[in-house]
């Protein structure tokens, strides 16, 4: 078999690896019946389309001659590592690292990071536009979490907080 289109081949194969993890990972939880369902059957049922969905596009890739027969190209470090390491400074300064002796910094603090690391993955960075975004992340974030779902952590650092 010739692989006509390397994209759609590379995305398939990580679709399925990503989707068979995913529902395997569901299987630690209870996972019931259709008429009976445990926590871990929501998350099983999403890791299985998602494993078929990339099973149906590797097998497109193969079959189909409309490819686009373009090579997959170089790795994007720079917006991999900023996204990426955006999310483990975002988790750090919600929660803090107590083995360093990081208080946490509260949601507003962990959202404002986050966007700002987050948008230095882009070609153009612009301090104005991202600082209103952060704004309104942070007032929507707290709004839906804090306020709606009475989620329970900190919204502020704890040196403000107390």
């Amino acid at each position: 078999m010739k692989v006509h289109s390397q994209r759609d081949f590379a995305a398939g194969l990580l679709f399925s690896a990503f989707g068979v993890a995913f529902a395997w990972g569901a299987t630690t939880y209870h996972v019931g019946t259709g008429a009976r369902m445990g926590p871990g059957y929501f998350p099983f049922i999403v890791g299985v389309l998602i494993a078929l969905l990339g099973s149906i596009i590797t097998a497109r890739s193969l079959m189909s001659d409309k490819g686009d027969h373009t090579p997959i190209g170089r790795i994007a470090w720079r917006p991999l590592v900023f996204i990426i390491g955006a999310n483990i400074l975002f988790g750090i300064l919600l929660g803090g690292l107590p083995s360093i002796g990081l208080p946490p910094m509260g949601l507003v603090v962990a959202v404002y990071v986050l966007t700002m690391v987050a948008s230095l993955a882009g070609d153009q960075f612009q301090i104005k536009p991202v600082l209103i975004l952060a704004t309104i992340l942070a007032i929507g974030s707290y709004l839906a979490f804090v306020v709606a779902l009475n989620l329970q952590f900190q919204v502020w650092p704890t040196f403000i907080a107390g």
